[in-house]
């Protein structure tokens, strides 16, 4: 695989990535990490709004299913500065963006939506839960859990949604991705104490249901079908904040490692899976030392990789579609870049 770039925005700390519905067009987001804005842009890399200039500290952004409403982490400035983080929700009211809290959650890092039996829950963790001095991680995180309200401006800092704490314990809890299967999606965590699965509930009578797939502290993961075998791998970055790659497969029941990465990538963050052209990819980038931007990827006999970049140091990434073209829209926070890779899967 290789890739063009182009440089859509610049902003300082950029971090977090989203799409967003809104005005009847699809739009890119990126958010600060510190105190900056985010901004909206065409899927053709046109800048278009300014949704909010700060407060910042923004590790999430997700839009509310079906409804031109984008919820956003906020305050969420560092691990050692985010005892004042929550989730917030901007809406455009006569063509001014408004914001307003959702819920205070201290130290809330990753959050977003799932669907099962027609129902939405929202899903929050954070990645700690309180300390006394930098550095300081003796008190673990937790995974919240609510229904999705159908109407979640009936909520305020005067009137906040109440979530439920569903784990605790759970240290660096760090990250997240949602999957999908037939019966709708599930969420699937990484923290120091290993991998976890959790499934909301079937109905509205039903438990949620946890299930830890690997016992290993990680940071990151992907939990996708790379071989094509019908049952997922995981691809796991550990860790916390590390430097080594692997992937991970299901051998007689248990989690087998099957790949290493050849090479150490300090500070590994960036990460997003997407099939293209009948592949699976998971896309992996660090922000110290080189700064590699990579696609992983099963050529029919092992793992192998391609590098898409260089130096630039992505927090996040994100896949989209553009007409015909695979993109993927990069949060470049070590060189304040906001970036589109057009992705060429035969090149």
């Amino acid at each position: 695989m290789k890739a063009t770039k182009h440089v859509i925005g610049s902003l300082e700390k950029c971090y977090a990535l989203g799409t967003f519905r809104y005005d009847g067009t699809d739009h890119l987001v990126a958010a600060a990490e510190k105190r900056n804005p985010c901004y909206s842009f065409t899927l053709a890399g046109e800048h278009c709004d300014t949704l909010w200039e700060g407060p910042g500290g923004v590790m999430t952004v997700c839009q509310v299913p079906g409804q031109p409403i984008l919820m956003a982490t906020q305050k969420f400035y560092s691990p050692n500065d985010s005892a004042e983080a929550k989730i917030v929700y901007y809406r455009k009211i006569d063509g001014v963006w408004t914001c307003e809290v959702l819920c205070e959650l201290p130290f809330v890092h990753r959050f977003g939506v799932l669907e099962r039996g027609g129902q939405y829950y929202l899903i929050a963790c954070s990645l700690k839960s309180a300390h006394a001095f930098k550095n300081d991680w003796t008190c673990p995180g937790r995974v919240w859990v609510a229904p999705l309200p159908e109407d979640i401006t009936l909520y305020s800092a005067a009137h906040p949604l109440t979530l439920t704490p569903l784990m605790s314990g759970l240290y660096k809890n760090h990250g997240f991705e949602i999957c999908h299967d037939e019966s709708g999606s599930f969420a699937v965590i990484a923290c120091e104490n290993g991998v976890y699965k959790i499934v909301p509930p079937a109905d509205a009578e039903g438990e949620w249901e946890q299930t830890q797939l690997l016992d290993m502290p990680s940071s990151d993961i992907l939990y996708l079908d790379f071989d094509g075998d019908g049952e997922r791998e995981l691809l796991v970055l550990s860790p916390f904040h590390g430097d080594t790659l692997t992937v991970h497969k299901k051998i007689d029941g248990h989690f087998a490692e099957v790949y290493r990465h050849p090479k150490r990538l300090p500070f590994l963050h960036a990460i997003w899976g997407a099939e293209i052209g009948g592949r699976v990819y998971g896309f992996i980038g660090n922000r110290e030392e080189d700064r590699d931007l990579l696609a992983l990827y099963w050529n029919g006999d092992q793992y192998v990789y391609d590098t898409l970049d260089q130096g630039a140091g992505a927090a996040n990434v994100l896949h989209f579609r553009r007409g015909r073209e695979d993109c993927l829209l990069a949060a470049n926070r070590e060189t304040n870049e906001i970036a589109v890779y057009i992705l060429d899967a035969e090149g």
